[in-house]
């Protein structure tokens, strides 16, 4: 696959169809960011603007139709790999795009201001090649990179439980060796992409004694025996996506498919929650900027009491708010991907990025409904389908409480005199 620094470069005219990928550029229009003119490197600003035309023409269209009918965005998510978002920080070397993570932050924000269902799958799949590119064997990078990469197959990421919640050392599904491999046993809770997945990873504890540390991370499509699908959740938002349960009951997996060592799991689990922590954040700040780019454009044409709504000083404050809120969420989150590209901590300002852009999210789209007032809370425009999305941006990959207590534990090491 074509390195997308190389293509972004590029710079193309989307073509008579109308199709888009990252050598084929549209017309652009402003920044919405003054911290885009400031910090964002050309590679970046081209990236950001390809992905925003692609959101605006293939995504947001749709977007209230799939959340609507509870249907996979296929289509979508095979123009994802074509365009290397569902690898943006995987080397070329094995099929991916070969950016940074600030590209991804910026890919990520793009796709969910246009539809937050199908930012879930970029992001979820991302997640799992991370995992993989950093802890995998050159046969499990051969096996588990290449094939994701590019559209074809996408990926699941096994960690949550029907009884753990927020607790990801207290695993019960276990790993019993026979042999040279694994029989595993138990039910994973909450797997966003489990239905349409082709494979993924599985936490197991090989040891419940060790708690923790023999939590071990196991790679395997799913299509093998002793592995279903079971209850798929009912949601309030995000509604594209499949969440479901998964069973394993005895499924084998081969001592070589153990991703790093025996007990590396929680590690793997951490490391991977704090990359997908600026995951979330950006989707969630590509929520808040979606919600505060229709409540701008409603309040401008909506007239009451003879003027614009967007003259009214109330209305004006709300803006100000929301605004504000999304760039500050837009802000952190580039500061916690710039620490992880340069090789710094970024545990707590991950944290941080995910915690304000989530709770911005859910603010902005609330006060978008109230600058609609009645349009607001039917589903004619999709104020409401924003809302509905954005809750959930404040729970999985660590809850806002979870969040604080990251901060609050890294601040006080940093800070405190104990």
């Amino acid at each position: 696959m074509q390195q997308l620094i190389k293509v972004v470069r590029s710079l193309g005219q989307c073509s008579a169809s109308g199709a888009w990928n990252l050598n084929r550029i549209g017309g652009v229009g402003g920044q919405r960011s003054i911290a885009c003119l400031a910090s964002l490197s050309e590679t970046h600003q081209i990236l950001q603007r390809t992905c925003r035309e692609f959101a605006n023409a293939e995504l947001a269209p749709k977007a209230r139709h799939h959340d609507r009918e509870e249907l996979f965005p296929a289509e979508q998510v095979r123009r994802l790999g074509e365009l290397g978002l569902l690898s943006v920080a995987v080397r070329e070397e094995y099929g991916g795009s070969g950016l940074d993570y600030q590209a991804y932050a910026i890919g990520m924000e793009e796709v969910a201001r246009g539809d937050a269902a199908v930012a879930i799958v970029m992001g979820v799949n991302n997640l799992f090649l991370g995992a993989v590119q950093q802890h995998g064997s050159e046969e499990q990078k051969r096996d588990f990179l290449i094939p994701y990469t590019q559209g074809a197959n996408i990926a699941f990421y096994a960690l949550s439980e029907p009884g753990n919640g927020s607790d990801a050392g207290a695993a019960s599904t276990t790993a019993k060796l026979e042999g040279d491999s694994y029989l595993l046993n138990g039910t994973k809770a909450w797997i966003s992409n489990s239905k349409e997945a082709s494979g993924g990873l599985v936490f197991a504890t090989v040891d419940k004694s060790l708690k923790h540390k023999g939590i071990t991370a196991f790679l395997t499509e799913k299509d093998v025996p002793g592995l279903s699908i079971a209850k798929k959740e009912s949601k309030m938002g995000m509604r594209a996506t499949s969440t479901c349960q998964l069973v394993l009951e005895d499924v084998q997996v081969p001592r070589s498919r153990v991703l790093g060592n025996p007990g590396d799991g929680f590690k793997i689990a951490m490391q991977s929650l704090d990359c997908g922590r600026i995951g979330i954040a950006a989707q969630a700040t590509g929520i808040a900027q979606a919600a505060l780019e229709l409540a701008v454009d409603y309040s401008q044409k909506r007239i009451a009491f003879g003027k614009q709504l967007a003259r009214m000083q109330l209305i004006q404050q709300k803006l100000a708010d929301m605004a504000s809120r999304v760039e500050a969420s837009r802000l952190l989150t580039w500061r916690a991907a710039w620490l992880k590209d340069n090789g710094l901590p970024f545990t707590k300002e991950a944290a941080m990025a995910k915690l304000h852009a989530s709770e911005a999210a859910t603010y902005c789209s609330h006060q978008c409904i109230q600058v609609l007032g009645g349009m607001g809370y039917t589903t004619d425009l999709p104020a409401e389908l924003y809302y509905r999305n954005s809750r959930v941006t404040e729970i999985y990959e660590g809850t806002s409480e979870i969040q604080r207590i990251v901060i609050a534990n890294a601040v006080l090491r940093e800070l405190g005199s104990e």
